[in-house]
């Protein structure tokens, strides 16, 4: 049995993976989508099943107004005692000199919950995890930020006791590890392995000159040599390689003593006018988890096996309890009590007068608010590209009246970076059916002053994207059977980290697709939705198989 990355698609970065007696957990970032924190779950390392979202309740998590790729960064995940503990950081700032987040820690005894009511650690850094020491003691590290114009922003990794009885962090912090000539260190997570402290951290950034480093001491206080080598993963050498960004993980053991190393990775697509040596390309399913591999050499560092660029197919552990996974594909017809866990909502959850499943039996509604460009409420419910190749298609019945109400099928990246097709209304022609994006920034119409209009005798519209690799567009339907495509094919590099940290430096989520019900008049004017249908596809797009 072989371990395919990734193992998580689409939108699933900073993994945090540990074991409980035969069963693994892993923890991924949501940044502004929420509920905050995914956690999936396997028992054999090769299929996996999304279970819950701990941070799903606002006493919890609120990013009412956060900013684009803010919100909950890099969670960590570990058990200690009979007890879950999930540390994460909910980031208010994302560009300029100041990063103001701020480091939470909950338990529970269930993965499912409920969970305790949060504790603040601090706000000197993100990307905080929780070390527990085989001595019984608790040890928060975190990326430890530096705001001086003349500093580089990395000030080192942080270490700080915590302690449980009092609930809080105790002591004086201190610098553990200062990092490499890389200089940007990140992601730190500790382990104590035969005698040593090992320091595992993300070193180069987010995109393509990410990796991962190792370094060791056998106490705390002392200074944390860097394994020799070079990094441990990276494929900053290897623009080739089908894993890209490949870096930010944590390691666990199997009950056989195996090792595994859970990783954020990339899988890019390019253009055919660029080259790959130059252009590394663009990842509009955003950074996704792999898994590798691990033996320790006779020095006692650890060794990705396959080398250091990691590999896309892994030897399963020999003690693996083969599960069932999940497929990301399927039909919602809305006649459920519960959302499924594939759709999340942006910062927010979305109340009753919102979203609602009872409102009319067999639908989504979703009462309009405000548009793509807000940063507070929308109601706009959505799920991860996850494939190269897929269709989403969604059933509405919506009555504009007003050029400020449109509601439909969107693609989103963040306020910013969108795209959609919408039924609203127009002066002459009344209800129509337009394709609206916009792309840094800049809004455009595709059908402007000559909309397509919806027979008045039509109840429902269907509305479906077709997403083929590099490419997307748009259809419509009035009968569920015939299509019609419209008139712009989109490029899916608009939607990838890459195109938007040209000009905006927080871009870290990867691409959606939902449906959406905006009012920007205040009216609160419904859209009922009785379907959404995603649809993976097994495709050759021009020589090549993705």
């Amino acid at each position: 049995m072989k371990i395919q990355n990734p193992v998580l698609k689409g939108f699933h970065p900073d993994p945090s993976l540990i074991r409980v007696k035969d069963t693994y957990y892993m923890a991924s970032s949501t940044f502004e989508w929420w509920p905050g924190v995914r956690i999936h779950t396997s028992t054999d390392l090769v299929h996996w099943k999304l279970i819950t979202y701990p941070l799903k309740e606002k006493r919890l998590l609120n990013m009412w107004g956060e900013p684009d790729s803010g919100g909950v960064w890099a969670p960590d995940l570990s058990y200690c005692d009979g007890k879950f503990y999930l540390v994460y950081t909910d980031v208010k700032v994302t560009d300029g000199a100041y990063k103001d987040c701020i480091n939470y820690l909950i338990t529970a005894e269930d993965i499912m919950g409920p969970w305790s009511d949060p504790i603040v650690l601090n706000g000197a850094g993100f990307d905080a995890s929780l070390f527990h020491d085989d001595d019984g003691k608790k040890y928060l590290v975190n990326q430890y930020w530096d705001p001086r114009s003349f500093h580089h922003p990395f000030y080192g990794i942080m270490c700080t006791e915590y302690s449980e009885e009092e609930q809080k962090l105790v002591g004086e912090p201190w610098v553990l590890y200062k990092g490499t000539a890389d200089r940007f260190t990140e992601g730190p997570h500790l382990y104590k392995i035969n005698g040593y402290y090992y320091l595992f951290v993300a070193q180069g950034g987010t995109v393509y000159a990410h990796q991962e480093r190792v370094a060791r001491a056998e106490s705390l206080h002392d200074t944390f040599l860097t394994q020799p080598g070079g990094p441990m993963l990276t494929t900053l050498d290897a623009p080739f390689h089908p894993i890209q960004k490949a870096g930010h993980g944590s390691l666990v053991q199997t009950p056989a003593g195996e090792w595994y190393f859970a990783h954020l990775m990339g899988r890019p697509l390019h253009h055919h006018t660029e080259s790959i040596a130059e252009n590394r390309g663009w990842c509009p399913l955003g950074r996704e988890t792999g898994i590798q591999k691990v033996v320790w050499d006779d020095n006692g560092w650890p060794r990705v096996v396959g080398g250091h660029k990691g590999v896309m197919e892994v030897e399963a552990p020999v003690d693996a309890i083969v599960c069932e996974g999940e497929k990301a594909s399927g039909l919602d017809d809305f006649d459920t009590e519960e959302l499924s866990l594939h759709f999340q909502t942006l910062r927010i959850p979305l109340g009753e007068d919102t979203m609602s499943l009872k409102a009319r039996p067999g639908h989504l509604r979703l009462y309009g608010r405000q548009s793509f460009a807000s940063t507070f409420l929308q109601a706009h419910v959505a799920r991860r590209w996850q494939h190269f190749t897929f269709d989403a298609e969604t059933k509405m019945d919506y009555r504009p009246k007003n050029i400020q109400q449109s509601a439909g099928l969107s693609c989103y990246y963040n306020t910013q970076n969108w795209s959609c097709i919408q039924v609203t209304w127009h002066e002459t022609y009344g209800r129509v059916i337009d394709v609206v994006a916009t792309d840094l920034g800049k809004t455009f119409s595709v059908y402007q002053e000559k909309p397509i209009p919806v027979p008045e005798e039509v109840d429902y519209i269907y509305l479906k994207v077709q997403v083929r690799g590099i490419s997307y567009q748009y259809f419509y339907s009035f009968d569920g059977h015939t299509w019609q495509e419209t008139a712009y094919r989109f490029d899916s590099t608009r939607l990838a980290d890459e195109y938007i940290k040209a000009v905006y430096d927080a871009a870290f989520t990867g691409a959606f697709t939902g449906m959406f019900c905006a009012d920007c008049l205040g009216t609160g004017l419904p859209a009922d939705f009785d379907y959404f249908l995603y649809k993976e596809l097994d495709m050759e797009i021009d020589g090549k198989y993705i």
